[in-house]
């Protein structure tokens, strides 16, 4: 039987998700800093683990996961969902740190253990959910976008590294446009997908073991739209 963790399960993408995996037959470690809502999961799927973790409290985190890995005795797939967001018009300092404690400290961390772990074993399976908003700079919420083009880069950087060690790891990046979550903010949203929809289209690319996927399909034509867009257009915006 796989098993799988995925950490930031309390909500929106990461908990469809881990209810996905869960359905389809794998015994799921569900991380996230809320625990009765995790609770709340562990009475749904009993059979399933159940850890709290904050990860922008990196060095706790590192050994909390160490101790979910070691409890379910090894892991096959670790998805990295947890994230925050503002729309930060008045560059608040705190936001902005959040974010990044958030998406870019606490994110490396959990990776690093999970790349860890895979190496030891030879294999396995690494999601990290980046954003659309990876592509370019965006100056409603600057660290959001930046931190997202991090994740991004980071997990290219990781395949990179594999593709060295012969090691059978697989390594997917998740881009995500508009999922109808606490994440999603601002005005004008479109195209957006319900987290059961997003979770069913990861899953599907999980077990494509695809290197990038966009989250619905469609993103794909924005994705395009955005790298290539002039920057004289793309400031307008």
């Amino acid at each position: 039987m796989k098993k799988a963790i995925i950490i930031g399960a309390t909500s929106g993408i990461g908990k469809e998700l881990a209810r996905v995996l869960s359905q389809n037959g794998y015994v799921v470690g569900s991380v996230g800093r809320r625990i009765h809502l995790l609770n709340k999961f562990k009475m749904e799927f009993p059979d399933g683990f159940i850890k709290s973790i904050d990860v922008s409290k990196t060095s706790e985190a590192i050994n909390q996961l160490k101790e979910l890995i070691s409890e379910m005795n090894g892991v096959d797939i670790v998805v990295i969902s947890s994230g925050v967001g503002f729309i930060n018009h008045d560059l608040q300092w705190d936001q902005e740190k959040e974010t990044i404690d958030v998406n870019i400290s606490g994110f490396t961390a959990m990776a690093n253990v999970a790349m860890h772990h895979f190496l030891s074993k030879g294999h396995g399976h690494l999601v990290g959910i980046s954003s659309i908003a990876a592509i370019r700079g965006d100056g409603d919420s600057p660290a959001y976008s930046a931190s997202k083009s991090f994740i991004s880069n980071y997990m290219e950087g990781l395949r990179k590294k594999v593709s060295k060690t012969g090691a059978s790891i697989i390594i997917t990046n998740i881009q995500p446009g508009f999922v109808d979550t606490a994440m999603a903010k601002g005005e004008g949203l479109f195209w957006v997908a319900s987290p059961q929809k997003a979770a069913q289209q990861i899953y599907n690319a999980i077990k494509s073991k695809k290197k990038h996927a966009y989250i619905t399909k469609r993103w794909k034509i924005i994705g395009w739209l955005m790298k290539f867009m002039p920057e004289f257009i793309y400031n307008k915006l």
